[in-house]
């Protein structure tokens, strides 16, 4: 290479504020310091302005446009004058006129190779005459032209000034300019540019008259012969030759063909060039870019006119298929036909200078015409020489004499309008396009020396231009796109490689635009880059710890990516090359280290390709789903997540981690637009098919890690899940090994080349195709799946099957046998090392003689052929056999990608995602580091924008989660998000302190929860996030994450942040609100005015003093009403009646969150709390608290009541959660004594009203429930007395199985019974007998019959209280007193009593109905069923309460003279006397009986003998066919006999004679009572009559019956003493 003098380095900063674009802002950059200072006819700078313009729209003229041509031509022609070479010029050429007639002569095609552009410009010093013609070269016109003869004659002038003047003549004439032929309006001007004896200066001003041309529409599309003139004027820019001057005005002229070259393509002719005129522009324009000599202005405004003429070409790509229709084949076909492969740009850097005959003239810098630039030293030229990297071929000089020489056309006569072109002029199409694309693509090549990094930037950047503007259309031409997928794509994968910045950002750049636009066809090209980028920029670095970041928040941050490999084994084969750790990480294919500024720029191609919406799905159909393809997308994800962390700035930059951020922030924001699309399936995979695929995928790199660790182990794994049919067919698992990529090489080879599998060996090299192949053209093909053992023995058998394998269908031409191959096989392997082994030095590597000699005799006994072996020494020499895992060099890349092409084929097309179908997986797959980035951000952030960006990401994964179900997800959305939010501690906070402060109107309660929280506003933000952006609307979707979320609730409800429902329809149960510690309350209305130290201390002393907390501060209220406004913001009721709704399972996961949080022990309470019922709480220390009652905790009421209300929703909620709720309530009821009486009240409420909604289930049974809560000791029943009743008479209004199956519960009644002692519960619980009792049809059974009366009885005797009542107001009356009002509760007593005592006798009428249906005997029956009524009322008989005990009598009496009590046909009847009436009659008798109502029980004694005779005498028929009737006759006068000595008074001394009187005489007349004369029969009753009568009514029974026999005075003591015994049992001792 040949090193310029004084030439400047490639500076990157020097582009920086140019941009590659068409427009007149971007030329402007020009305009700078570095612009030379030449003086051309006026400002050089303004004279570029009229380039510029021309790129604009066109502009109209305000001129004669044949003026104006005529002024451009006498501008040329007078510089031309002002230079001494034609300072005497003839007066003609200023007149216009001439003496010469010019013709142009018909094309004629090269005898070299076709025509394929029509017309071609000779190139200079081929000027002259065809065809008879006289030829002149430059050296004898100027000789000729440029002198005077003597005598002032002129000589001929100089035809470059004559066509001029021939160009005015013709103008003279001319109407219509648009009407002028092309080439005769351009001759001239282009015999000016093709000249080398005009000076830069005049060629300037022909470029300037042409561009002028172009910019005033003077040329247009209908122009005569435009297409002939468009040829002829690029011919002559592109081969454009003046002499050289200064090296600034030099390069103005370049500048100039560079604008006028723009002009062209872009104008009305420019689809008319040829494709060679296009070739022919491009490679001028090239030239100018990598021109080193050149300026860097020049350079730098080449690229950006190279950029603009790309751009119009590759536009022109897509007309040329509308042009056919879509039908690229055929384009392509006809491509192939018009170009005949033969279209050739040459580098630039490929050609030499031309021997020029003047050494100080310039060409344009195209090869091989490109001549230096002269510069004046010392009165003489230097000319600078032209850099050149390789030497001229033979083949190059051929290309460039035919490219310049092919034209047909001759320019030495003015074109005339009447000659026709003979040959068609082809516009440029694909030919062209696709030339220039290869010429791109070979500058990038990263091993040519000759192509410097400026040169690759410069293409890099054309190239990116090109798939800006046609990329898709690139990949549909498959011309185009085989350039792209080989040979860009290696370039451009290599180029990411390298140090260089400017060099790594420009290939990041246009590999992102190729993947971009072009990702269709490069789906193995696209893992490749992907993969290097990841192994990249992936940190092995744990994520460190920091404080008050709980790191459960970022789990799921993969610590490696998938696709990394294990390193491999240190153990070599020694057949391998080693090669250094830092080659291996700057050219392997695991990345390696990296510089800051590299990874940065890494991150942003990666970015760029996310911000296509659909690129991470395609990622994750194309590679994830598929089986022999890397995760790309579960590794990208994984990458930008990790990146995310602010510690990876410490490897890369500060910009890395918010560029991975908003690339997954792109990530997610595209799933959530797309979740309202319609799901489009036509034309894309199953997502079935690929979720089966992806599950086969996890098995097989299971299955394959396995292997790599124990083959026979992997082998059955795999056949286990169905991957490897046969275990035991070799064919089978050599079939799996042969097609997975994902089996460790090393591992392979040594398990196939075991003896004991050799079988599977031969299956293996089955799957090889050695046909047609020399041996080490087979050997490399097998060597490159596995690699070769260390051991020789194992190597040996490789070999050996190798060659038999080689031989097994025909020994091929030139080796004698297998053994024959198996020796030259070694021999390759052993060449293929000492060629490639650093550790040998060149002069002692093996030549080919040493080759030859060593396979002397082999073959059969002979020689191979000395060709075949050149053959094979020339392959491995150039080309080393690569071992697997043991490379990662050049060779290893070059193996590499031979590979991805050979399987290019068979991977397919990429399918490009544009649906939402793919999406549920997707997210799936990746939300974990997704979401655990964002929880670090949101964690670690400060400024808003980030909140801003992180809120919406967990927003919008909530919504793609919720979509699509993916409850795991959520559930760890809520999972972070509620941490932090901080409502939900591990430990809640102590609520004693907590302070109910008066606000006005508003009550607020201060807690330190509610002060911690409004000061911090992340948590604020989170909440909100959490509970509207996130719960709200997907409470169905929520499984696990429901735990936090009640965690919440129960941490804002026990510091009366939020209410136990929010709305009282909500509410299924009945039940007031749930009771929470009383806070102390403050009044801010009542706060003194004063402040000040001594007053802070004072409240804090008196707080003190008064055992109250401190009163919160100002700071602490504001802080609690930010908490209350943020809480306000969350829609908390809405997602409590969306909860109600809520589908069985979602239901279930939240019941069972709720109940998990129920504490296993109750721990002994420190604070106490008061009760409902309020009773003073004791002061707690050290001595007392083994008597203080368990702790209350409002938590557990609202778990258990919020759990209940789910399960008795509905029918569907109560089969699903019911049984666990049950379980719940059951555990605190039947643990009452180690719970707070109001939470086991609560708690037995909950369970009655869960039972009366599920009673019809199997977990749940009354009699438990009943059972237990009947059990509760005494002072909890009495506690929990109004919520148990509740609970009952909920379930007595529920269904009436339920009803009758607890009616009929023992515990039912005795519960009843305890619960009418509580006052409060009384009258509930008697209007429940009521109930019970009106019940239609009745619940009154055999079963609960007793048990009924007792409770009513119980109610009865209550009623006694009535008594004090009754007989205050006797002694008032008898004090003739104002009696006073009688008091409600007294009153109600007696009422109820008075009720019940009407109920018990109402319940003997269904005593016939009960004995039928109980089938016992009659006097079972009878004692079953009648005897608890006569109990019953015989015992309010005696009630303190004349009301109740009046009406016990009533009900009594009509009891007993019930039709149903007696029959003739059963005696059991009679035990009314010995059972009721005889035992009420003797405890009447009892003295503190009559002392309980000393008035009234006179009376009722009086009612009580009379009801005796009464009923005696009902039966008298009855019972006179009894043989019991004198025994109860005896005893009734006995009865009698002591009412009439009870000592009571005048009443029962009346009374009973009376009574008597009567029924002796309703005896004697009904034959019952006669003398022993009338009936001897009766003469016992007669006498014992008498007798008894005479003991305490003497003379009555003389009286009634005048002279009856006397009664016997004998045998009567005995039966009065078994009298007396009989009655001791009854009868007291009188009190007189």
């Amino acid at each position: 290479m040949t090193e310029v003098p004084n030439s400047k380095e490639y500076d990157p900063k020097s582009l920086d504020h140019y941009v590659p674009s068409v427009s007149s802002k971007g030329h402007k950059g020009l305009r700078d310091s570095r612009v030379p200072d030449v003086l051309l006819d006026g400002d050089p700078i303004k004279e570029l302005g009229v380039a510029d313009s021309v790129l604009s729209p066109r502009v109209a003229i305000a001129i004669d446009p044949v003026a104006l041509i005529t002024t451009e031509c006498i501008t040329v022609t007078s510089a031309m004058r002002k230079h001494a070479r034609w300072a005497h010029s003839s007066v003609s050429a200023i007149l216009g006129g001439s003496t010469i007639s010019y013709r142009v002569r018909p094309p004629s095609v090269s005898s070299d190779r076709p025509l394929r552009a029509p017309v071609k410009v000779p190139a200079p010093g081929t000027l002259g005459r065809t065809e008879g013609s006289t030829v002149y070269d430059e050296e004898s016109l100027t000789g000729r032209w440029g002198l005077r003869g003597k005598k002032g004659k002129s000589m001929q002038d100089n035809p470059l000034m004559s066509a001029f003047a021939r160009l005015r003549g013709e103008l003279r004439g001319c109407q219509d300019i648009r009407s002028f032929d092309i080439p005769s309006l351009l001759h001239p001007f282009l015999q000016i540019i093709r000249s080398s004896s005009t000076s830069a200066p005049i060629t300037s001003l022909a470029l300037i008259a042409i561009t002028k041309f172009f910019a005033y529409n003077l040329i247009s599309r209908n122009s005569p012969r435009l297409s002939l003139g468009m040829q002829l004027l690029s011919a002559a820019i592109t081969h454009c030759r003046f002499e050289a001057s200064d090296s600034a005005a030099d390069e103005i002229v370049l500048l100039r063909i560079l604008k006028l070259m723009e002009v062209m393509l872009s104008g009305p002719g420019g689809d008319l060039l040829g494709d060679e005129s296009v070739c022919e522009m491009m490679e001028t324009g090239l030239s100018m870019c990598c021109q080193m000599r050149l300026s860097e202005l020049l350079r730098r405004s080449a690229e950006i006119s190279m950029i603009t003429m790309c751009q119009i070409l590759f536009e022109r790509l897509k007309h040329l298929e509308d042009e056919v229709g879509g039908n690229i084949a055929a384009l392509e076909e006809t491509a192939n036909d018009a170009d005949g492969g033969e279209l050739k740009m040459d580098a630039p850097l490929t050609g030499t200078n031309a021997a020029s005959p003047q050494r100080s003239t310039v060409s344009t810098p195209l090869s091989p015409n490109f001549e230096a630039t002269g510069r004046a030293q010392q009165g003489g030229l230097e000319t600078r020489p032209s850099t050149s990297f390789e030497q001229p071929t033979e083949s190059n000089e051929v290309g460039m004499n035919n490219a310049l020489n092919g034209s047909a056309i001759n320019l030495i006569t003015a074109p005339s309008p009447d000659v026709q072109e003979v040959t068609e002029i082809r516009p440029y199409s694909l030919p062209s396009i696709r030339e220039l694309f290869r010429v791109l693509v070979n500058l990038l090549e990263p091993h040519d020396r000759q192509h410097t990094d400026a040169m690759r930037i410069m293409a890099l950047r054309i190239i990116d231009v090109a798939l800006e503007v046609a990329g898709p259309s690139i990949a549909k031409h498959s011309s185009l796109t085989t350039l792209a997928k080989d040979h860009l794509c290696r370039n451009l994968f290599q180029l990411v490689r390298s140090d260089n910045m400017n060099l790594l950002n420009e290939s990041l750049r246009v590999t992102g635009t190729l993947l971009a636009t072009c990702r269709p066809v490069l789906k193995l090209q696209q893992e490749l880059f992907l993969s290097y980028l990841v192994a990249c920029l992936h940190p092995r670095v744990e994520i460190p710890r920091e404080s008050g970041i709980d790191p459960s928040l970022y789990e799921g941050v993969p610590y490696m990516p998938k696709l990394v490999k294990q390193p491999p084994s240190s153990t070599s084969s020694g057949r391998s090359t080693p090669v250094p750790v830092k080659d291996r990480q700057k050219l392997g294919m695991e990345g390696g280290s990296r510089k800051p500024d590299a990874r940065e720029a890494m991150v942003e191609s990666i970015g760029a390709l996310t911000r296509i919406p659909s690129f991470l799905a395609e990622l994750f159909v194309n590679y994830d789903c598929e089986v022999d393809r890397s995760d790309l997308c579960e590794d990208l994800v994984g990458l930008l997540s990790r990146n995310a962390f602010p510690d990876s700035a410490t490897w890369s930059t500060t910009n890395v981690p918010p560029l991975c951020l908003d690339a997954l922030l792109g990530y997610i924001q595209f799933m959530a637009d797309r979740l309202d699309d319609e799901p489009i399936y036509k034309g894309y995979p199953d997502p079935k098919n690929l979720r089966r695929q992806r599950y086969r995928k996890k098995i097989i790199i299971k299955g394959v890690n396995k292997f790599n660790e124990s083959p026979k182990g992997g082998i059955a794994y795999l056949a286990s899940q169905g991957i490897i049919g046969n275990p035991d067919d070799p064919r089978s698992v050599a079939q799996f090994l042969k097609g997975t990529t994902r089996v460790s090489k090393k591992v392979l080879g040594e398990y196939i080349s075991k003896l004991a599998n050799e079988p599977l060996l031969r299956a293996f090299l089955d799957f090889f195709d050695f046909t047609d192949k020399r041996v080490d053209e087979a050997l490399r093909d097998l060597l490159g799946a596995f690699r070769l053992p260390g051991e020789s023995a194992l190597i040996e058998r490789i070999v050996t099957v190798f060659a038999e394998k080689y031989c097994v269908n025909s020994t091929p031409e030139g080796i004698a046998d297998k053994d024959s191959v198996f020796v030259l096989t070694y021999a390759i392997i052993m060449l293929n090392t000492d060629q490639h082994n650093p550790n040998v030095k060149s002069q002692n590597r093996m030549a080919l003689a040493d080759f030859a000699k060593n396979l002397r005799g082999v073959n059969g006994g002979k020689d191979f052929d000395p060709q075949y072996l050149q053959d094979i020494y020339d392959s491995i020499k150039n080309n080393e056999i690569i071992l697997p895992d043991e490379h990662d060099n050049k060779h290893a890349f070059d193996y590499a990608w031979k590979e991805l092409l050979v399987k290019t084929d068979t991977a397919g097309d990429l399918v490009i995602s544009d649906t939402n179908i793919f999406d549920e997986d997707m997210f799936e797959a990746t939300w974990k580091p997704v979401v655990a980035t964002l929880s670090y951000v949101f964690m670690s952030a400060s400024e808003d924008a980030v909140y801003q960006r992180v809120v919406a990401g967990f927003d919008q994964c909530a919504q793609v989660a919720a979509r699509y179900g993916l409850t795991e997800a959520l559930d760890h959305i809520i999972y972070c998000l509620a941490t932090i939010t901080t409502l939900a501690p591990d430990v809640f906070p102590n609520t004693s302190l907590n302070t109910e402060v008066q606000v006005g109107k508003k009550s607020v309660m201060v807690s330190e929860l509610a002060v911690k929280f409004g000061r911090d506003y992340r948590a604020q933000l989170a909440t909100v996030v959490l509970f509207k952006g996130v719960i709200a609307a997907n409470e169905a979707k929520i499984q696990k994450g429901w735990e936090m979320i009640t965690r919440i609730w129960l941490s804002l409800f026990t510091n009366s942040l939020m209410p136990a429902t929010f709305h009282q329809s909500h509410s299924l149960l009945e039940v007031p609100p749930i009771p929470i510690q009383s806070p102390h309350v403050v009044s801010r209305g009542e706060r003194s005015n004063e402040s000040g130290l001594f007053q802070s201390f004072t409240s804090y002393l008196s707080s003190y003093a008064a055992d109250d907390p401190p009163e919160p501060s100002d700071e602490e209220l504001s802080d609690t009403l930010c908490t209350v406004d943020c809480l306000a913001a969350c829609p908390m009721e809405e997602i409590f009646v969306n909860i109600l709704t809520l589908p069985p399972k979602p239901l279930a996961a939240l019941t069972h969150a709720l109940l998990d949080q129920l504490p296993e022990e109750i721990s002994p309470a420190v604070i106490v709390v008061k009760p409902e019922q309020g009773s003073p709480n004791p002061k707690v220390n050290g001595q007392n608290q083994s008597f203080l009652p368990p702790n209350y905790n409002p938590s557990i009421v609202y778990i258990l009541e919020l759990s209940t209300m789910f399960a008795i929703r509905d029918e569907e909620s109560t089969a699903t959660v019911g049984q666990e709720v049950a379980e719940a309530l059951q555990n605190i009821v039947r643990n009452a004594a180690n719970n707070h009486p109001l939470i086991v009240s609560r708690a037995a409420f909950y369970l009655l009203s869960l039972l009366s909604a599920s009673h019809d289930q199997p977990f749940i049974r009354a009699p438990v429930i009943l059972h237990t809560i009947s059990s509760l000791d005494q002072s909890t029943s009495e506690k929990a007395a109004l919520p148990i009743l509740n609970g009952l008479t909920s379930c007595m209004r529920g269904p009436r199985p339920l009803r009758n199956e607890m009616v009929n519960t023992p515990d039912f009644w005795s519960t009843i019974r305890g619960l009418h002692t509580t006052p409060a519960a009384a009258g509930n619980v008697f209007e429940l007998l009521v109930g019970i009792m009106a019940d239609t049809p009745s619940a009154i059974t055999a079963d609960n019959y007793e048990f009924a009366i007792q409770a009513l009885n119980d109610f009865a005797t209550a009623g006694s209280a009535g008594a004090v009542v009754e007989q205050k107001r006797d002694r008032n009356m008898r004090r003739s007193k104002a009696v006073k009002s009688i008091d409600p509760h007294d009153n109600e007593l007696v009422s109820r009593g008075v009720r019940a005592v009407t109920m018990i006798w109402q319940l003997s009428s269904r005593v016939p109905a009960l004995i039928e249906q109980s089938h016992l005997e009659r006097k079972e029956a009878w004692t079953a069923y009648w005897s608890p009524i006569f109990r019953a009322l015989s015992t309010q008989c005696v009630n303190p309460c004349r009301e109740i005990r009046h009406q016990a009598f009533s009900g009594l009496q009509r009891a007993l003279l019930s039709p149903e009590l007696a029959s003739a046909d059963h005696q059991e009847w009679t035990a009314i006397f010995g059972e009721v009436l005889f035992p009420l009659i003797l405890q009447l008798l009892r003295p503190e009986v009559y002392h309980s109502d000393p008035l009234g029980m006179s009376e009722t004694r009086v009612q009580a003998a009379t009801l005796l005779c009464k009923i005696f005498l009902h039966y008298l028929v009855l019972l006179s066919e009894w043989d019991g009737m004198l025994e109860l006759w005896l005893r009734i006068l006995d009865i009698m006999d002591r009412l009439m000595n009870s000592g009571q008074g005048d009443s029962l001394e009346e009374a009973v004679p009376e009574s008597l009187k009567n029924i002796l005489l309703v005896m004697a007349n009904g034959g019952y009572l006669a003398s022993p004369l009338e009936n001897p029969q009766h003469a016992r009753l007669w006498e014992e009559t008498w007798k008894r009568l005479e003991r305490f009514l003497p003379g009555m029974f003389q009286e009634i019956f005048p002279d009856p026999p006397r009664p016997p005075t004998v045998a009567a003591e005995p039966q009065q003493t078994e009298e007396s015994k009989s009655g001791a049992e009854y009868v007291p001792v009188d009190a007189k």
